[in-house]
C-alpha cells in the first residue's frame, strides 16, 4: 500500500534577497540577465527541493520577460514556491523584484516558471508529494501550469518533423518579415 504524502505551496516558498554588486552588471550598470537567471534557478532548485526532499534538477524554463533593469547597489528579492506537481516534477513559480535602497522604491522586474525534476542518489526521478490547493490563487497556478503543459506538449507534436507540412503554413507566414525561398 503506498501512503500518499501532501504538502501545501507554502511548504515550499522560499525567499532569497542578494545585493545586486558592480562585479555582476554590464557597461551601462545593468546587471546581467544571465546573472538573475541564475539567481532564478537557485530559487527554483531552493523551492523544490525543500517540498519534494529531494535533490532536484532543472527540466525547463518557461518565458522570461525582463520587465524593468536592475542596477548596481539594489537589492534583488526572488520569491520562489511550487504551484504545480506532477509524478516527479514540479512547476516553481518565481518573481523578482528590485528595491533602490535609498528611495525604497520597489519594482517588478520578471517572472517565470522553472520546470523541476526530483531525483534520488542515483539520479533517477522520485515522485514528489501531491499538492494542497487551499486558495483560489493557488489554483489558478495549478490550472495555469496544467494549460502550459497541455499547449506545450501540443506544439511539440505539431511542429514535430514528422508531422510538419510546409504547404499547411504557407497563408500563416502572411503580414510577416519573412520571404521563403524554399527549394523543393
Amino acid at each position: 500500500m503506498t501512503i500518499i504524502k501532501y504538502k501545501s505551496a507554502k511548504d515550499s516558498e522560499v525567499i532569497l534577497t542578494e545585493l545586486m554588486l558592480p562585479s555582476n552588471s554590464n557597461f551601462n550598470g545593468k546587471i546581467h540577465g544571465g546573472f538573475i537567471l541564475s539567481l532564478m534557478d537557485k530559487a527554483a532548485f531552493a523551492a523544490a527541493s525543500k517540498f519534494s526532499e529531494q535533490y532536484c534538477v532543472t527540466a525547463s524554463v518557461n518565458r522570461v520577460d525582463f520587465l524593468n533593469p536592475i542596477e548596481v547597489g539594489e537589492l534583488v528579492t526572488l520569491k520562489a514556491r511550487v504551484n504545480y506537481v506532477g509524478n516527479s516534477s514540479m512547476v516553481v513559480g518565481i518573481k523578482v523584484d528590485s528595491q533602490n535602497i535609498r528611495t525604497g522604491l520597489i519594482k517588478h522586474c520578471n517572472s517565470s516558471y522553472f520546470s523541476m525534476v526530483a531525483k534520488d542518489e542515483n539520479g533517477k526521478s522520485v515522485k514528489v508529494p501531491s499538492l494542497i490547493i487551499s486558495n483560489h490563487t493557488e489554483l489558478r497556478r495549478f490550472l495555469r501550469s496544467i494549460k502550459h503543459i497541455k499547449m506545450r506538449n501540443e506544439r511539440n507534436i505539431e511542429f514535430s518533423a514528422k508531422n510538419f507540412i510546409n504547404k499547411d503554413y504557407s497563408s500563416a507566414l502572411h503580414g510577416y518579415n519573412v520571404k521563403l525561398e524554399i527549394n523543393k
